[in-house]
Parts: structure tokens; sequence; C-alpha cells
């Protein structure tokens, strides 16, 4: 096959997904701000309505393993299709519960459709990107999620003054144009149909574990899952308020610094890693999150914090690509390996489950900076198991 020259234009079905996941991420932020007040309108207390927000992370994280299974199975773009049609329908179903069980049931629902869309995308975004342009086509699909989290909540807190339930409508009807938008750009594409007569044998989670690039992935995932969606997004609000005296202006200052030098970083990246290979950008983004997030807590100037978020933004951003093109090098173009997928993703779902409990109980047990130079160790130690790994871009094997 003729290798695609550096710089290429991507396929047209990379855009098509890359706008889906856009749109999708707006949807996240739009019902974010509004889930808890909403759990907490059906007359629960604080810990109930905290339980609708985790049970969605919570039922993605379990229902992984059959995403990977069901892929595998019957085709990514089939699954990508019905996994968000069934976010579309559990959250229309969301904003007409009557019972704070109804909500449960139904955001728990959404979380099954999640884990099979994302696990699907990835193994969409490896069939059809060219090896040479893995790094790129995902740092444009990473961006669109990290740009459409930041338009969300904006969108989403203007939604919420009309109505609690409205996020919730709004959203569940965009999913719905998004799965038929999707099926249209999709439905006669041979770059995405798997051939009738496909017999490739499909890589086990097992034997994918035997390269030392993809357990240094699943290292670094998790370490991103807790950094990125876990402690972030838990302890450093807290940090904020507690060390710092600062409000939640700054808080919201803190973040949007984070999310835009990890943009930033995204769209740079993701070239290093096709030209230079995956290895240098990953070392490169560990050990700046290491740094980041393992000094943060040892701050008390704001500046000085506002400095760590940088180092650690522009680290997250370096690591996404370099860590999602290795995978993708690992299973191949053919993409058989719906297990292997869904192994990765969980590595992420488990660090944003795992590492606010365990950082936090370090922070109420010790000390601030001790949560946080935990969170830095855990970076460092994937950090490690990427020295170990070997150098995965085709050209550079």
């Amino acid at each position: 096959m003729t290798a695609t020259p550096r710089g290429a234009a991507l396929p047209r079905e990379i855009w098509v997904l890359v706008g889906a996941s856009f749109l999708i991420a707006i949807g996240y932020g739009i019902v974010g701000p509004a889930l808890p007040n909403y759990a907490t309108s059906f007359d629960v207390g604080v810990t109930a309505a905290s339980v609708v927000v985790s049970a969605f992370a919570f039922v993605r994280l379990l229902f992984a393993p059959m995403s990977g299974r069901l892929v595998t199975r019957f085709g990514e773009r089939p699954i990508y299709l019905w996994g968000v049609s069934i976010v579309a329908v559990g959250t229309l179903l969301c904003a007409v519960a009557t019972e704070y069980w109804q909500l449960l049931l139904f955001r728990s629902a959404s979380g099954v459709g999640s884990t099979m869309f994302t696990v699907s995308a990835i193994g969409l975004l490896i069939r059809i990107s060219p090896p040479e342009a893995r790094g790129r086509a995902s740092s444009l699909w990473g961006s669109s999620f990290l740009l459409g989290g930041i338009a969300g909540p904006v969108v989403g807190s203007g939604l919420v003054a009309v109505s609690l339930r409205a996020p919730f409508l709004v959203y569940g009807i965009a999913l719905v144009l998004t799965t038929l938008f999707v099926w249209w750009q999709l439905r006669g594409s041979e770059l995405v149909s798997r051939p009738a007569e496909d017999d490739t044998v499909a890589m086990t989670f097992p034997q994918a574990m035997r390269h030392p690039s993809y357990r240094a992935a699943l290292a670094s995932n998790l370490a991103n899952g807790w950094v990125v969606f876990g402690v972030r997004m838990s302890l450093m609000p807290l940090f904020v308020t507690a060390v710092l005296a600062k409000d939640e202006a700054f808080t919201g200052i803190a973040l949007a610094v984070f999310a835009a030098v990890n943009a930033v970083s995204l769209l740079y990246v993701g070239k290093v890693a096709d030209e230079r290979g995956r290895k240098p950008p990953a070392l490169v983004g560990l050990a700046l999150l290491a740094i980041g997030m393992g000094g943060m807590g040892f701050t008390s100037d704001p500046w000085l914090f506002l400095g760590a978020m940088v180092v650690a933004g522009l680290g997250a951003g370096a690591l996404n690509p370099a860590q999602n093109a290795a995978v993708a090098d690992v299973l191949g173009s053919k993409a058989r390996g719906g297990s292997v997928l869904a192994g990765f993703q969980m590595a992420a779902d488990v660090g944003a489950v795992v590492g606010p409990l365990v950082a936090g109980a370090v922070a109420e047990q010790w000390s601030y900076a001790a949560a946080f130079a935990l969170t830095g160790g855990v970076a460092a130690v994937a950090l490690v198991m990427w020295l170990g790994a070997r150098e995965t871009l085709p050209a550079k094997e």
C-alpha cells in the first residue's frame, strides 16, 4: 500500500467523527452544571445527588468490556450509532423523569451508550486514519472534545436559567440529530465499512498486554484519567478555596488556562508524533504532568499555581495524541480488537474514579501537598513504563 505523504489531507470520515465528538462534548458540558441541582429537586440529599453524577462513570467502567466485544462482533459503525442513540434516548428520558429512581436509571443507561460510542469511535479512527497521520487524527479528535467541553457549560448555564430540564431536552435532541448526521455521512463509506468476508483474527487483550508499548499506554491513560478527569475537577477547586483563599471565579480561570494550553499542545504534538515518533512526546508529556501536578500542592501563590496549571496542561496535551496513536499502531489498521480498545478506555475511567477518592483521602488525612505529590507520582510511574516501551511509529519500527 502506498504511504500517505506527511501532512496530506485527512479522510472526510475523520472530520465527520471530529464534528460529532464536538457536539457530544458540548452536551456533556450542557448537562453537567444542571445534573446535581436537578437531582436534588426530587427531594433527595447531597449524597443521592452525587450518586447520580458518579453512576454515569461507574456504568461506563462496568460496561466497557462488553462494548469491546460488541465492536469486535458487529463492527465499529453500528455500535457507534447505537451508542449515541442510547445516550440520546436516556437523556431525553432524564428530561421527563418524575422521580429520583427514574433519573438514576436513565442516567445510568446513558453511561452504557457512552462507552459504546467511545470505544467504537476509537476503533473507527484507527481504521480510517493513515498510519502516518494517526497522531494528527488523534489530536483533532481530542481537541474537539476539549473545545466542546469548554463551550458546553456556557450554553448549559443559559439553559438552566430557563429550566433544570431544558439542558437534557436540548442535549437529547442534539444527539438524535448527531446520530442521523453520522449515519448519513458514513452510510456509503467504503473506508469505514468492514468487508463481509473479513476473517482477520481479532487481537485479544492478553495478546496486546504482551506489547510493552500497550502496557505503557494503559499506565499513561490511567494517569491521564486520574489527573485530567479526576483530581483536576475534584481536588483542585478545593485546594484553591482552602489554601489559596480564592473564590470560584479564580477556579474558573485556572481551568480555562489548563484547557487553553492543553488545546495548543494537542494541535502541535499530533504532527510531532507522526514525524518523530510516539515515544518522545509521551515521555515529555508525562514528565510535565508529573512536575506540574506534583508541584501544584506546594504552591501558596496564585501565580505559581497558574504556572503549575500551565505545565500540567501542556503535559496532558502532549501525552494524549502520542498514547492514542501508539495503541492504534499496536492494534493495526484492521482494528479487530474491541477488547484492546475497551481496556485502554477503562484505564482512564479507573483513574477518573479512583483518583479523586484516593487523593481526597490523602488530602484529608495528611495534606493537599501529599495528595498532589501522589498524583504526580502516578504520572511518574507511567513515565517509567514508557521508558521501557518500543517506538511504534510504522516508519520507525
